[in-house]
């Protein structure tokens, strides 16, 4: 069943609090629903992703905004990043349009987001990489959305270096440069970019970040987030003749 249909459908389960579970009891609850009797499911690891999900959905909103102007791009950036049921369109811009329009600022929805995952956790950096889809979605980022990204960046546990190389992944303003991607200095050894390359295709594997609490929704992302490692490591070993 789709993240969606655990947060609409709701029966049964436990509070998420916080203002992400403020934002969950606009869409009618804040509880699990249940598969059949014979077909249980694990409430915490299912209460993770509902949390995650709309504190996406609350960061995108904020973050369109950050700007000054929402633009209709960038909420088809989400819908583009989030694959939405249609069936569940409109709950899902229930919560959208209540995030821009509540006074709880976009720091509070970072942290508690955080506190679900380790710090720099690949899941956050899918949900960063989000956050530079639906930022660019209008053809540039402001300088806006880049100070608010920073602060998410480093609620979420990562450091300017970090940040650059999401950056250069997510947006490619550095030229696409192929170290960047990988978050390694061109004076790295052979062994050093192997390492680094081997480390990132690790992490984020979309079955290892699902299994970390990503939401199907975004594994699309996740799939293409592999595509710019792999691209970025063939390029470093046709550079060095690298068999």
């Amino acid at each position: 069943m789709s993240i969606w249909g655990k947060i609409i459908g709701g029966a049964a389960g436990f509070a998420i609090g916080g203002p992400i579970g403020a934002l969950l009891g606009v869409v009618g609850g804040h509880a699990l629903d249940r598969y059949a009797e014979d077909q249980p499911i694990d409430e915490e690891a299912a209460t993770k992703k509902i949390a995650f999900t709309i504190g996406v959905i609350a960061l995108g909103a904020k973050m369109a905004k950050a700007d000054g102007v929402v633009t209709r791009d960038e909420i088809s950036a989400f819908r583009d990043v989030f694959r939405v049921p249609p069936e569940e369109i409109k709950n899902v811009g229930r919560v959208w349009d209540t995030a821009r329009q509540t006074s709880e600022g976009f720091e509070a929805y970072a942290h508690q987001i955080a506190r679900l995952f380790n710090p720099g956790s690949p899941v956050l950096e899918e949900l960063i990489g989000s956050l530079f889809h639906i930022a660019r979605a209008d053809g540039v980022i402001h300088e806006s959305e880049v100070v608010y990204l920073r602060r998410v960046a480093e609620i979420f546990g990562f450091n300017d270096v970090d940040f650059d190389r999401l950056r250069a992944i997510y947006v490619g303003d550095k030229g696409d440069d192929p170290y960047s991607v990988l978050g390694i200095d061109r004076t790295a050894t052979d062994e050093e970019a192997r390492a680094a390359y081997l480390r990132l295709i690790r992490e984020h594997h979309p079955d290892r970040l699902i299994a970390q609490g990503l939401p199907d929704e975004l594994i699309s992302k996740a799939t293409e987030r592999m595509a710019a490692l792999n691209g970025a490591w063939d390029r470093i070993k046709k550079a060095r003749d690298i068999s």
